[in-house]
This record gives structure tokens, C-alpha cells and sequence, in this order.
């Protein structure tokens, strides 16, 4: 029988603003035994966080207060602490990975030294024997050269690097129990695969137990002993991971499953799209020929973001393009529609080059050419109302006769992305993230464009928000005869939106076929690597992978040298870099 480690009883933790109390958590209660692996999950608001931060006792308080309930950790209540008898325990027994890498170490001090720092608060080691266990744990955390890296600050470590140094600050001490808040959310798949293989060898290694908080059910089947479902502040359902996976009782972690995208599974067959007649689905709407983009950096150096880049994209057609973060997928999309000037090369816009219009001819391409931001909270003005925002587009096109006309429009609008007609003099603060994104979508569509780039639109978003953007941007393009170009660095999202996708590494294309051939046989290596780390939503099939992490040469040996292949056709529309 496993020993409690932690048991959490009745908590209840409410926020006080101004008059009002909001109870963030319900009376939640789970337990965590002796070296095992509890997932909390759920989305945005349910009370993952604020639970997660009751255990560690970091919220502020005001406004945060704990109303009610128990947390007892190795025979102690944690609520009766005082603040000094925690400070023992934060670091030495219990440990926190905060989600964001960026802004969770201190910009100013030297790496080794944060993590130095809290093994001779807590271990009483001298500074000589705190900076030797120190470069053994970023060794330890597949940090190579880690007497250079010991001296270095924060800002010369990449995010998936600054995790791993966030994991050898937690792990300093040997905790007993580890607390990581969404870990890998702001990392690349193949990034967060290395993370939690790390995650996994360390807990082997010193027996830590781990509370897994994230949204990613896929993470939870490969890394979960155990899985506990929040919504709205409460538990509505806990149990094995096989269990909930295999048998879901309650409506929302059912909800949770079935919004997930299954890369495993055949997408469903596409409606065809409503084309204008001046379309013909054998000629490219888009045609990029041979585009780069540079940027100059400091002292001369260049960054090739895009690099003699060349697809075309064919009415009513959805084009997916994925890859890590850097790999130029972005820039892509914004050099398409002229937001980035080409360094060379051009794109064509129904037979047009784009990068040859005037001014004025620009601008009223650009009413045929729209963008979706990939970040719905800050590409709207917080200052003007949703009227105003979608009703800008129909402005600047002098789209609307009159006042009224343009209401009328913008009511439209919004009850055809799924909002209602009264959300038009709210503003962007009133709205949760997956409303924003539709009204992101709205201004899109104000101007009637047959053609738009998605950059990024769902990464912000919830899995179930995520699925009903998906769902209506399929619905869209059937009814409007719509073009995407969608990117993405989610390769299961991607799957069930697009007809084809290219595969984008180092600021060309490595690898391009339609989407059910290129995850049924992908070719190219990266394209492999690439695929082989996305968790899948099943406990069986995740239990089988043998993930480890890779030694600094196998990393090495992963990144590919793309300068000087040729995009060569091996089967008929499936084309590889070699």
C-alpha cells in the first residue's frame, strides 16, 4: 500500500474584489501518494493554478483568502505554517516549475547563482560545494558546457534551456514533492517530449513525487499515474489514468477527450467550398516564387528567416504550415501579405505580383488578403468598442454607406462567427479568450477577402475552445468559399484542418504532401522527429514510447542542414528537401 504524501481536504480559496467575494476553489480533495505522478487538468479558470499555489502558500493575500480546509504534508497542516516555517519547506521539500521560463528567474543575476542560492539556504553547503552540485545538476539536466553556463544570465538561455535550468532549481534540494504548473506550454513539442523525459528520469532517479498541472491530455497519458478533472474551482472527476482515459464518467472530461484532435485517426471527408465564380480550383490563388526574407542583426550578422522559399496555394484549398518555433513560419505569412518587404523573390496574388502594386493598389488588395492574429488578447484595441474594431475594416474600404448600414454589417458579422448582435458595444476586456479570437475572425471577414493567413489563431486557446474555432473556420471556408494558409506548430490540429501541409525547419520547406500521406508516411527526418513527439491522447500508446533524453551529439545530430537541399517529388504531390 502507497504512503501519503499529500492529502488536500476541503479547500476552499475565495478572492475579494472590491465588494465582491469570488470562490476560485470548491471544496477540492485529492491526495498524492509516495513517488507518484498526479495530473491536475482542466481549462482556463477551473482552479488548477490557485490550487497548485494554496499547497506552495504563494498567493497573495489580500486578495487571495484560504476559507476553508486542510493540507497536510508529511503529517503537517501547510494552512498553520507561518510564513518563516514554509520558507523551510519551499525549496527543500516541496518544489515549484513555474509555467513561463521567461519571467521565472531573475533577469540580473548569473544562472549558477540562482540555483547555488537555495542549496546552501537549504542543504548548509559552502559556496565552493554549492557551485560544484550545481554545474552536476546542469549537467544532470542535459545543460552541456556548464562551468561556461553557470556564469551566464537568463537572457542567453532559449526557453526549452531556461526550463531545464527551472528543473535543476527545483531539484536542488531532492524534494520530496514537485509541483509543475504547466511546464511545457510555452515550449516546442520536440522540446517539451525532452522536458518531460526529463521530468520522468529525474522522479526514477530521486523517487520525487509530482503534481503534473496542464491542459494537455496527451501529456497527461504518457506522464500520469493518476488524474484529477477541475471545472469551475471543483473536482468532478478523479481516478487512474487508464480509467478516465478508457472510461470518462462525467459530461465535462468527456467534453475534454472528444475535443482533442487524434493524429491516429482519418480525418473526415471535406465539404467543398462555396467558390466565387472567377476562381478556378487548377490555378493557384497564391504563388510564392523563390521568397527570402533577412533581417540584419547586431555587428553584420544576418538571420535568414525565410530562405528561396516557393509553394502555391489553390482556391478553397487549406495549406498547413508547421515547424518549431524560429523555423520562419511567421514571417511567412506576414511577407505573403506584404506586412515583411521579400529580400528577394516575389508572391502573386491570382497571377498579380504583389510586391509590384503601388501604394493604392496595395491597399486594395489587401481588402482580398486578410490576417487572424495569434494572439487574441492583444491584437484588439482595449480602447475601442467591438462596433469599432470590426467596423474600422469596413472604413478604411469605405464599405458602408452609412451608420446603420455598417451596424448592420458588424451585427452580422458577429452572429456569423457565433456571437450575438448585442456584443457589438462591449469591449475586448468583457470577452474570454476563445470570444476574442472570434472576433478576430470577424474583422477578417469584414472585408469580404477570399483569401486569409491564420497565424497561429488557436495556440492561446483551451483544447475545447481550440476545436470550436477549427469547426468554425471549416464552416466558414465551405459557406464563403474561403482560402487558408494556416500555421501552426500543433500537428494534430493541423492534420484535421488542411488538404495539404508543408513541413517548414530553418527557414525553408523540408518536406510537403497532403495531409494524410505526410503523417501516414512522412520522409524527411525532421518531419519524423517531429511526429514522434506529439503525445497522444492514449495511455497505451504513450506508455510504449521509449522516450529518453538525448545526449548534447544526438541533439547536435538532429539539427539538419537545410542550406543547400532542393524540395525533389517522390511519389505524385509529396515533395522532399534532399
Amino acid at each position: 500500500m502507497s504512503k501519503k504524501l499529500l492529502q488536500v481536504k476541503d479547500l476552499r480559496v475565495s478572492f475579494i474584489t472590491g465588494e465582491q467575494e469570488f470562490e476560485a476553489v470548491k471544496g477540492v480533495n485529492f491526495h498524492v501518494n509516495e513517488g507518484e505522478t498526479v495530473g491536475i487538468v482542466g481549462e482556463s479558470g477551473s482552479g488548477k493554478s490557485v490550487t497548485a499555489r494554496s499547497i506552495m502558500r504563494l498567493l497573495p493575500s489580500p486578495p487571495s483568502f484560504l476559507k476553508d480546509g486542510t493540507i497536510e504534508f508529511q503529517g503537517k497542516n501547510l494552512i498553520t505554517q507561518t510564513e518563516n516555517q514554509m520558507e523551510a519547506i519551499r525549496g527543500k521539500d516541496i518544489s515549484m516549475i513555474f509555467q513561463d521560463p521567461m519571467t521565472s528567474t531573475n533577469p540580473t543575476i548569473r544562472i549558477g547563482d540562482q540555483i547555488a542560492e537555495g542549496i546552501m539556504k537549504h542543504q548548509g553547503l559552502s559556496k565552493k560545494e554549492a557551485h560544484l552540485k550545481t554545474i552536476e545538476l546542469l549537467k544532470l539536466v542535459g545543460i552541456k558546457n556548464s562551468e561556461e553556463r553557470y556564469n551566464q544570465y537568463p537572457h542567453e538561455f532559449s526557453g526549452g534551456m531556461r526550463q531545464r535550468v527551472m528543473i535543476a532549481m527545483a531539484l536542488a534540494c531532492n524534494p520530496s514533492l514537485l509541483i509543475a504548473d504547466e511546464p511545457t506550454t510555452a515550449l516546442d513539442v520536440t522540446i517539451q517530449a525532452q522536458i518531460l523525459s526529463l521530468m520522468k528520469d529525474m522522479q526514477q532517479r530521486f523517487g520525487t513525487s509530482i503534481i503534473l498541472i496542464t491542459h494537455d491530455l496527451g501529456v497527461v497519458a504518457g506522464m500520469c499515474d493518476r488524474v484529477v478533472v477541475m471545472k469551475e474551482g471543483e473536482v468532478v472527476e478523479q481516478g487512474t489514468t487508464e480509467e478516465i482515459f478508457a472510461n470518462p464518467q462525467h459530461p465535462y472530461t468527456k467534453r475534454l477527450l472528444n475535443a482533442l484532435p487524434k493524429l491516429h485517426e482519418p480525418k473526415q471527408p471535406k465539404e467543398l467550398p462555396n467558390l466565387s465564380p472567377d476562381l478556378n480550383i487548377n490555378v493557384p490563388l497564391v504563388e510564392v516564387k523563390n521568397i527570402s526574407k533577412h533581417f540584419e542583426l547586431a555587428k553584420g550578422n544576418v538571420l535568414k528567416a525565410v530562405n528561396d522559399l516557393s509553394f502555391q496555394i489553390y482556391p478553397g484549398e487549406t495549406l498547413g504550415l508547421v515547424g518549431e518555433s524560429g523555423s520562419g513560419k511567421s514571417t511567412t505569412g506576414r511577407t505573403l501579405l506584404q506586412l515583411h518587404e521579400p529580400t528577394d523573390g516575389e508572391v502573386l496574388y491570382k497571377g498579380v505580383p504583389v510586391s509590384r502594386l503601388t501604394k493604392n493598389e496595395l491597399k486594395s488588395m489587401r481588402r482580398h488578403m486578410q490576417i487572424i492574429f495569434q494572439d487574441p488578447y492583444s491584437s484588439l484595441n482595449p480602447r475601442k468598442k467591438i462596433l469599432d474594431i470590426i467596423g474600422e475594416a469596413l472604413d478604411v474600404h469605405k464599405l458602408s454607406p452609412s451608420k446603420e448600414a455598417r451596424r448592420a454589417r458588424v451585427e452580422e458579422l458577429l452572429e456569423l462567427v457565433g456571437l450575438k448582435k448585442e456584443h457589438a458595444l462591449r469591449y475586448p476586456h468583457e470577452f474570454s479568450g476563445g470570444q476574442r479570437q472570434r472576433i478576430g475572425i470577424a474583422r477578417a471577414l469584414a472585408v469580404e477577402p477570399q483569401f486569409i493567413v491564420c497565424d497561429e489563431p488557436l495556440s492561446a486557446l483551451d483544447v475545447s475552445i481550440q476545436k470550436q474555432v477549427v469547426d468554425l473556420l471549416k464552416d466558414l471556408q465551405q459557406r464563403l468559399g474561403l482560402t487558408y494558409l494556416f500555421i501552426a506548430h500543433d500537428l494534430s490540429m493541423v492534420k484535421h484542418i488542411s488538404d495539404r501541409v508543408a513541413v517548414m525547419y530553418g527557414g525553408k520547406i523540408v518536406e510537403l504532401a497532403e495531409s494524410e500521406e505526410l503523417y501516414a508516411n512522412p520522409q524527411h527526418p525532421y518531419t519524423k522527429m517531429l511526429l514522434d513527439s506529439i503525445p497522444i491522447p492514449d495511455p497505451a500508446i504513450e506508455k510504449q514510447k521509449k522516450r529518453r533524453v538525448m545526449t548534447d551529439v544526438e541533439l547536435a545530430a538532429n539539427r539538419f542542414d537545410v542550406e543547400n537541399t532542393e524540395l525533389t517529388e517522390v511519389s505524385k504531390g509529396h515533395w522532399v528537401a534532399i
